[in-house]
């Protein structure tokens, strides 16, 4: 009977690691059932969209609002075309909202900000964010120093 409940336990104690590690992996891989909501759908082109991936978050005043679904090459404009998902919630952001690259922390993640713009009419399905700043790559920033360091 003694073995039975030790048995028990354990197999109780697995079962709640085992959920514990799948919660853990959903939030840290950006897979919780926040993003499952009702969301339109906008897109950004960008010249250098740096470490941005799909399922990086679009924060709004530092508040995850949507996610980046797909990242394409414009073919003919040779620029990087990033469609991400924003909430409904957020169905009154205007039409002149820009798009930035930003990271977290020094070498973090990178992920979209966007600042509202002033205009009256409000982004909708398909629309197209206009006003964009790529990404700011390290590696240019350092290169740039050292060059301007070298000519004095």
């Amino acid at each position: 009977m003694k073995t039975k409940l030790s048995e028990l336990f354990v197999g109780v104690f697995l079962l709640a690691g085992v959920v514990s590690v799948a919660f853990l992996a959903m939030n840290v891989g950006n897979l919780d059932s926040e993003s499952s909501g009702e969301s339109y759908r906008v897109s950004a082109s960008f010249d250098n969209i740096g470490g941005l991936n799909a399922k990086s978050p679009v924060t709004l005043a530092g508040v995850r609002i949507g996610r980046v679904t797909s990242i394409q090459v414009d073919r003919d404009r040779f620029n990087a075309v990033v469609n991400m998902t924003i909430s409904s919630a957020y169905n009154n952001l205007p039409l002149d909202t820009s798009a930035s690259i930003l990271t977290s922390g020094l070498l973090g993640s990178q992920y979209i900000g966007l600042d509202p713009g002033g205009d009256i009419e409000v982004l909708q399905e398909g629309s197209v964010i206009d006003i964009t700043q790529s990404a700011i790559v390290l590696e240019n920033l350092i290169s740039k120093f050292l060059f301007s360091q070298a000519e004095k």
